[in-house]
């Protein structure tokens, strides 16, 4: 297998701890989907990252479409629960978390546009969202230990990696002055491999 991913990408990021926790190896290609005439939409029409080619050639995207597959062609450490209400819960973490890094990256986006061209409406727009979902994520875990209650599941790394990108990407985002209980669990996954060897390089 191979894996189409940027280093800075929060949703190439969650797939490569997803392959790491899982302990399976796989080719990673670094690739962005911003240069002309990248590798990327010839494997994904709609020209965006992670992309997972399979050994027979098949393509699998989005970041959650490809966990969801991971998950299942490896018992180990088991990511999404096989119970309905508690499969529910970790796919409604995995929704927020991934919204809110859409309106990171489309503020960043945003942001690159020459300054007369740029809507502060809809930067605004994005940042209340961000906002919310922090206040939602922290409000959620509570004082639990993991996201989903007592085992780290696909819903601490979804979390871990938009919080690592809020800290890439908007620095003054500021969810470790206001929410102790993010801080510490972000601190705990950072301890894991899987973190530590796929956080972004520097911005």
């Amino acid at each position: 297998m191979k894996l189409l991913a940027s280093p800075t990408s929060p949703y190439a990021r969650k797939v490569r701890i997803a392959l790491a926790e899982k302990k399976i190896d796989c080719e990673l290609v670094e690739a962005s989907p911003w240069v002309k005439d990248s590798i990327v939409a010839t494997h994904n029409p709609l020209g965006k990252v992670p992309v997972l080619i399979l050994d027979d050639g098949t393509a699998l995207y989005d970041s959650r479409v490809i966990v969801e597959y991971l998950d299942t062609v490896s018992p180990v450490s088991r990511l999404i629960p096989e119970p309905s209400r508690q499969r529910i819960a970790v796919k409604r973490w995995e929704a927020l978390a991934d919204g809110m890094c859409d309106a990171a990256v489309a503020i960043v986006r945003e942001a690159a546009r020459p300054a007369k061209q740029q809507s502060g409406e809809a930067i605004a727009r994005n940042r209340e969202k961000i906002e919310r979902g922090i206040i939602d994520m922290a409000a959620e875990l509570a004082d639990k230990p993991w996201c989903n209650g007592e085992a780290h599941s696909l819903a601490d790394i979804a979390t871990g990696c938009t919080l690592g990108y809020l800290d890439l990407r908007h620095p003054t985002v500021a969810w470790r002055s206001e929410h102790a209980n993010l801080v510490a669990l972000f601190d705990k996954l950072s301890k894991r491999p899987s973190y530590s060897d796929t956080a972004p390089p520097p911005a």
